[in-house]
C-alpha cells in the first residue's frame, strides 16, 4: 500500500471517529452516523489496498522480481 492511501486511510478513520464522538456528546445522530460511515468506508479502503498489496507480493514471489 502507498504510504499516501495509507495515510489518507487513517485520516478519514479519524475523522469519522471525531464526528461519532462529537455526535455522540451533542445528541446529533446524523453526525454521528456520519462518522460511522467514514469510519467504514476508510476500512473498505484499506482492506482494497491489503488485497493489492497481497497480490503484488505473489506475483512478485512468482516472478522472482523480490
Amino acid at each position: 500500500m502507498a504510504m499516501e492511501d495509507k495515510i489518507s486511510n487513517e485520516v478519514e478513520d479519524l475523522k469519522g471517529k471525531a464526528k461519532e464522538t462529537g455526535g455522540s456528546l451533542t445528541g446529533d445522530d446524523d453526525l454521528k452516523n456520519e462518522g460511522k460511515a467514514d469510519q467504514a468506508s476508510a476500512a473498505v479502503k484499506k482492506g482494497i489496498e491489503e488485497v493489492k498489496d497481497a497480490v503484488t507480493t505473489v506475483k512478485d514471489k512468482l516472478t522472482g522480481d523480490r
